[in-house]
């Protein structure tokens, strides 16, 4: 199923989890934060899917939307001050947003699970990482310490941690930075679940071990046939491992496309600036592109086009009218499966 346009039609929701329901749905989702100063939009209406088996890469700046999108499908926001006017969270055709604490909850960690950002501050410092990664076990299937002590080495050597057995009563500062993060990715997987988020999984990662890391995920999706949900503001990470990517601004999607499409032919001013600003190597010594201004303020996000301020193409209409997802088609008029763009001149940017 491909990402839906927030002013296309939503059929109603389904009763139950039937087979041909994507693993998760997000529909024409919502989040806003009150503050003293006002209520900032992070969220304002966006709509993916992912299968399983299937990777989407959700990129753009910091501020955009992404990471909090991850957390109210993880319903882990602070509310309040956080709060969800609408939309809705399908898993397997089912409202996440509808049900009680307890059904979530059963769903949190077992169904999806996410990696978070910073595996230094997420990993408890005082506690040994197999008490951490045992604890899943002991939580949610009642097994012994023994027995979690040992699921505990089991989920270490299949990140691939040498000597899992000697350091499994280590603690997270015995680990590098590498070794941490796949001490996270193997939490997350401890109970197989269907879907992973992974939130900036590589962040403060060199690039060798960020390629280890991106390789290990892909490797255990395979296996698991797991659905993956990549947020990153990197597009050198995603390249060799998503099959679609949004790309998020200002709490919006504004480009959707298969993965190797969108390096190729970008549809939206804001996709052409992050590929832009990527170094090449034919390109040594000379100085990079960066997008002019800074992400907008999500208390006074603009009217029109969000990006407008910063987009070379802007004119009278990008600073009134906010544009719609809409699908991408040939000069010839065929449509190119997957791909949707939000902005009033993405003819002039993909086939300019």
């Amino acid at each position: 199923m491909t990402i839906m346009d927030k002013t296309a039609d939503i059929p109603a929701p389904r009763a139950g989890g039937s087979d041909d329901s994507p693993l998760l749905e997000v529909r024409d989702l919502h989040v806003e934060f009150h503050t003293r100063d006002g209520v900032a939009k992070a969220v304002n209406g966006v709509n993916y899917s992912v299968d399983s088996g299937e990777t989407l890469a959700v990129l753009g700046e910091s501020g955009s939307g992404k990471s909090v999108t991850a957390q109210a499908i993880m319903g882990i926001l602070d509310m309040p001050p956080g709060k969800i006017p609408q939309g809705q969270i399908l898993y397997r055709g089912q409202d996440m947003l509808t049900m009680s604490y307890e059904e979530r909850r059963k769903i949190r960690g077992q169904k999806i699970a996410m990696i978070f950002q910073d595996a230094l501050s997420s990993l408890n410092p005082v506690l040994s990482v197999g008490y951490q990664l045992g604890e899943m076990f002991r939580v949610h299937q009642g097994l012994s310490k023994k027995q979690a002590k040992a699921k505990a080495i089991e989920l270490m050597e299949r990140v691939k941690i040498p000597a899992a057995k000697q350091r499994v009563g280590d603690y997270p500062h015995q680990f590098s930075g590498g070794m941490r993060q796949r001490i996270m990715i193997a939490m997350a997987l401890a109970l197989e679940p269907d879907l992973i988020i992974a939130d900036e999984p590589t962040t403060a990662l060199d690039v060798t071990v960020q390629a280890q890391v991106m390789d290990l995920l892909k490797e255990l999706q395979t296996e698991f046939n797991m659905g993956l949900i990549l947020i990153t503001h990197d597009l050198g990470v995603v390249a060799d491992v998503a099959d679609k990517i949004a790309v998020m601004y200002a709490g919006r999607i504004v480009e959707t496309a298969p993965v190797h499409e969108l390096y190729k032919r970008p549809a939206h001013p804001y996709t052409r600036g992050l590929l832009d600003s990527i170094p090449r190597l034919d390109q040594k010594g000379q100085e990079l592109y960066a997008i002019k201004g800074l992400p907008p303020n999500l208390l006074k996000i603009p009217s029109g086009c969000a990006f407008n301020p910063r987009c070379p193409k802007a004119e009278d209409i990008c600073r009134t009218e906010i544009p719609a997802l809409v699908p991408v088609s040939e000069q010839d008029g065929s449509e190119l499966p997957g791909r949707g763009s939000a902005c009033h001149f993405w003819k002039e940017t993909i086939h300019g």
